[in-house]
Parts: C-alpha cells; sequence; structure tokens
C-alpha cells in the first residue's frame, strides 16, 4: 500500500473539529506531517448531507492515498466512506455499530459538546439516512485499523470488536468513549497510516 497523502478526520454526534482529538490530529499532522492534505470538516446534523459534503471535499482526492479517521457516528461514516470511494485505509475510533438505532432516542433539539450554546436539530428522518448508509464490515489487517476501549460508557465494545474483526484491532482495558488518554494511542494511529514525513 501507498503512503498517506490526503487524511480526512470525521467527528462523532454533538461534537465538531474542536474535539480533543481532532485537535490533536490536526497538531500532528501539522507539526511532522506537512505536506499531508488535513480535512476535518464540520459535519451537519443529516446524515445524508453530512456524506455529500464529505464525497463532494474529497472527490479529487487519490483514493489509493486517502485515509479517514474516524470517532463514535464518524467510525461508522468512515466505514461507509471507505466502502463506498475504495479509499486505502480506515481508522475507526470507538466506532458507532448500529447508530440508526442508538440516536432514535436522540430525536429532537441537542446541543454540541464543545458549544453548549450552539443547537441543532435531529429529526426523525435521520434515522431512516443512518440505515441507507450501513455498509459491510471491512476485514482487511492492512485497510482497517480500529481503537476500542471496553471501559466506554455510551457503545458496547463487543459490538465494535466483532464489528471490526479482521482488521487490526487494538483493545484497550479500561478507558472511556472519548478516548481520553488518545496521545497514548496517536503513534500507533499514525503508523498504520503511514504518513510521509
Amino acid at each position: 500500500m501507498t503512503t498517506t497523502t490526503h487524511l480526512l478526520y470525521l467527528h462523532g454526534f454533538r461534537s465538531s473539529p474542536q474535539s480533543a482529538k481532532a485537535r490533536m490530529m490536526a497538531a500532528r499532522i501539522a507539526e511532522r506531517h506537512p505536506a499531508v492534505t488535513w480535512w476535518c470538516p464540520q459535519l451537519p446534523p443529516s446524515p445524508a448531507a453530512a456524506m455529500a459534503l464529505c464525497e463532494a471535499g474529497i472527490a479529487g482526492w487519490p483514493a489509493e492515498r486517502t485515509a479517514v479517521v474516524g470517532s463514535s457516528l464518524g467510525g461508522f461514516y468512515a466505514g461507509w466512506l471507505q466502502h463506498r470511494t475504495g479509499c486505502a485505509r480506515a481508522v475507526l475510533l470507538n466506532p458507532a455499530v448500529d447508530p440508526a438505532r442508538d440516536l432514535a432516542r436522540h430525536i429532537g433539539e441537542q446541543t454540541t459538546w464543545h458549544a453548549p450554546e450552539e443547537r441543532f436539530y435531529f429529526r426523525p428522518e435521520f434515522v431512516e439516512e443512518l440505515r441507507a448508509l450501513e455498509s459491510p464490515p471491512q476485514t482487511d489487517p492492512a485497510r482497517l485499523y480500529a481503537v476500542i476501549a471496553q471501559g466506554d460508557e455510551v457503545l458496547d465494545w463487543r459490538e465494535m470488536a466483532a464489528r471490526c474483526a479482521g482488521g487490526t484491532v487494538r483493545l484497550l482495558a479500561g478507558g472511556d468513549h472519548a478516548l481520553s488518554d488518545f496521545d497514548r494511542h496517536i503513534d500507533g494511529v499514525c503508523d498504520f497510516l503511514d504518513l510521509p514525513r
């Protein structure tokens, strides 16, 4: 596989490019891999609109040198984008496995984690949009790397591990959904991505 020259980062539900992991990755790319094309968009609440935005944004990127990193709902999106576009690598951080099921109870007005004054409405039809984005799991360990915390308080680590079986899985004893200790795992993520120096 070729070196990753283009990297897309997808945040989770109620999150943003201001999440700790997104900012840590952005800083690492800027500091050590400045030749890499980096994009971490603010995703709209509509899953269909979010994926349309991403597809349009990476349409000119070379698939064989493109990777996507996704956290939580962003991990679900990353799996779909890899299947859809054929991009070389995907990194899933505590990825959502069945967001249509899990987010059905969150229909209504929501606030964002990093700016509670910002509000958005999660509409009932978004659940159907999530169902439409379901894709087969990636089972090639050369193309998939997952970091899964057994202490995740939001998602079931067993479901995540089963979804990522066949890929390269780093299973953490303890931890949390936010991967608060991401600084301990970012080197492994970057090694897998094979970023140019």
